[in-house]
């Protein structure tokens, strides 16, 4: 029994050794430890700032290299004694990247006047002793002497306050030639005001870190300036478009101002819209003419959707549709009427001539040299034909039409080819369009025509035909009057038609008239030298809501900022940019409920008016409503 016990104590393992109680000490070091560790850790995790920080930084003495950008920071070290308001926004609005700090340094005034005080007594002592020399007075001095006595008058009285002011841009750029351009053009706009900058030289880094959002100036190249100066070069100025005359336009984005403005007081009102499909193009220019209508001015459209039938009937205006089969025709051979001063019939005869012919070029297409001779003289004799000569009488003629041209074709030499061409438009499937004499009345303060029932071939044939009918009329009397060519890029895809559109434009000054150019093909119409053109001469523009694919065009063409190029490309519909003359503001066009009712081009809103005039006529049959209902509706 002990053999077996002393045996089994033998096989058994040893005991564990006793651990050793842990001490405050210990738990301290062990805490310290999970610490550095939990640090450790943290350290590895990605912060924000680890995602938008560079990958490198490179210091060279004139500039950063930042990543693979180029960064150059100008400071502002002197300004002229007279600052103008908004100095500073032509840099604002030029299109690069670039950062702006403006640092002000408040000094109470009590200092600022115990210096002035002396600086005082400095200039009246300089100029008595100049006196007293017999010296010539100094202008300088004078001039330093009087502002520095208006400033102290405006300190005292609580008016002014003193600041010291720093200014610094910072500039970023893809390549260094590129750095070098953009700071020679910010200087050079900055001297153009007598603003004078430098480069940093050697505090590169320190340029930069004072133009970051930190609120840490490491140049402080300040400059003293009282509150006035100081205010004047706040960079983010909103454009005023409110004048005392005009219409209302819509709401200015910047500053929910009113943009009134008349475009007759413009060195010419003529305008151009700029929009996609639905954007509001429409719906601005049907708010313009209504307006327009109540201050008296004339207003003569031209309409290829029917959009403007709704607003003509409500304003009591006439609503001309041009069609094959419609009673109302237009004859382009008709004369210019009377235009005042000496216009001798020769002259008038010569222009009806020139017009005849650029419509013959968008019925027939191009004209061989011998063709065009032919038909030259053809017209000239088919003018002849009616007695129309330049020694006669043109109030007591009657005017040439289509079949007469084409009668003369068929009798001279080479001109069978021109008349078996001519033929369609006389005899044929479009018969019903040109060849009739003119029957149209335009005596109302509203005119719209419409060519929405003509086939695509056929309508720039109308529209020039119209356009030039209208200028007659135009010329005939003086009076304020707005054209609105609607879908004008009908017109630019023929030279002829886009040479005639042009040359109303810039004649159209004259007789008190205002043309508004309407697309919403943009591409076509500025990539046409006559759509540049027309853009240049036209003092109003507006600018809605863009395409993608003509947006750069549209930058390049009205010098749009980046962003302004993506408020065009974003806005909602009735937003955009309305430019007046040299000034330019984001627009919202807004309008009451009654215009609203008047002028609306959505379906739903047209059935909607549809079927409460029909539920009206009903309830009128059956006796349903009073006479005081019937005068409400």
């Amino acid at each position: 029994m002990i053999n077996f016990l002393q045996k089994k104590k033998e096989n058994s393992p040893p005991p564990e050794p006793a651990k050793p109680a842990i001490d405050a000490a210990g738990e301290a070091s062990l805490a310290k430890e999970l610490l550095a560790e939990e640090e450790a850790y943290r350290r590895g995790i990605v912060y924000i700032s680890d995602l938008i920080a560079p990958a490198s930084l490179q210091v060279f003495p004139s500039y950063l290299l930042l990543g693979g950008k180029f960064v150059r920071t100008l400071f502002v070290v002197n300004y002229p004694r007279y600052i103008s308001v908004g100095w500073f926004a032509p840099i604002i609005n030029l299109n690069y990247t670039f950062d702006i700090a403006m640092h002000f340094y408040p000094v109470p005034s009590a200092v600022i006047l115990k210096q002035l005080k002396k600086k005082v007594g400095n200039l009246e002592a300089q100029i008595v002793s100049d006196a007293e020399k017999g010296a010539a007075r100094d202008p300088l001095r004078e001039t330093a002497l009087r502002d520095i006595e208006s400033l102290r008058d405006a300190l005292t009285q609580g008016i002014e306050k003193f600041f010291q002011f720093a200014l610094y841009v910072t500039i970023y750029a893809d390549t260094k030639e590129e750095l070098d351009r953009q700071s020679d053009e910010i200087e050079n706009i900055f001297g153009s005001r007598l603003v004078y900058s430098k480069k940093v030289f050697y505090q590169a880094e320190q340029g930069f870190n004072s133009t970051l959002p930190l609120a840490n100036d490491e140049l402080y190249v300040v400059f003293n300036m009282n509150s006035s100066p100081v205010a004047s070069s706040f960079p983010f100025i909103s454009s005023e478009l409110t004048s005392d005359n005009g219409i209302l336009y819509g709401i200015n984005r910047h500053n929910n101002s009113l943009i009134l403005f008349d475009r007759f007081s413009l060195q010419n009102a003529n305008m151009v819209v700029f929009a996609t499909s639905g954007a509001g193009k429409s719906y601005a220019i049907k708010l313009e003419v209504l307006r327009s209508l109540m201050l008296g001015t004339d207003v003569i459209i031209i309409d290829p959707e029917y959009e403007y039938k709704h607003l003509a009937d409500a304003a009591g205006g006439t609503y001309i549709s041009v069609s094959l089969s419609s009673e109302n025709k237009i004859n382009p051979f008709d004369l210019p009427r009377a235009i005042g001063g000496n216009a001798r019939p020769g002259d008038i005869i010569r222009s009806a001539v020139i017009t005849v012919k650029g419509l013959l070029r968008l019925m027939l297409g191009d004209l061989s040299h011998e063709e065009d001779s032919i038909m030259d003289r053809a017209i000239l004799e088919t003018y002849a034909k009616k007695d129309i000569t330049p020694d006669c009488d043109l109030s007591r003629v009657e005017a040439p039409i289509m079949q007469d041209l084409q009668d003369i074709l068929e009798g001279m030499e080479g001109g069978a080819g021109l008349a078996l061409r001519l033929r369609k438009y006389t005899q044929g499937t479009f018969s019903g369009l040109i060849n009739n004499p003119t029957n149209v009345n335009m005596n109302n303060n509203l005119v719209c025509f419409s060519v929405r029932d003509l086939e695509d071939e056929l309508r720039p044939i109308a529209i020039y035909t119209i356009v030039n009918y209208i200028w007659n009329v135009v010329r005939s009397e003086m009076k304020k009057r707005i054209l609105a060519i609607d879908e004008a890029w009908w017109l630019m895809q023929h030279e002829d038609s886009a040479k005639f559109i042009y040359a109303l434009v810039k004649r159209c000054r004259k007789y008190y008239l205002g043309v508004t150019t309407i697309t919403q093909d943009v591409n076509d119409f500025l990539r046409s030298p006559y759509g540049q053109a027309i853009v240049t001469n036209s003092a109003l523009q507006l600018l809605l809501k863009q395409s993608p694919a003509a947006i750069d065009l549209i930058q390049k063409t009205f010098v749009l900022t980046e962003g302004e190029k993506y408020l065009l490309l974003e806005c909602g519909v009735g937003q955009g940019i309305f430019f007046a003359g040299n000034k330019h503001a984001a627009i919202n066009i807004v309008s009451s409920l009654t215009e609203d009712q008047l002028i609306t081009s959505d379906p739903r809103q047209l059935l909607e008016i549809e079927e409460a005039k029909k539920d009206f006529a009903a309830s009128l049959e059956n006796g349903e409503t009073d006479e005081k209902d019937m005068d409400i509706g």
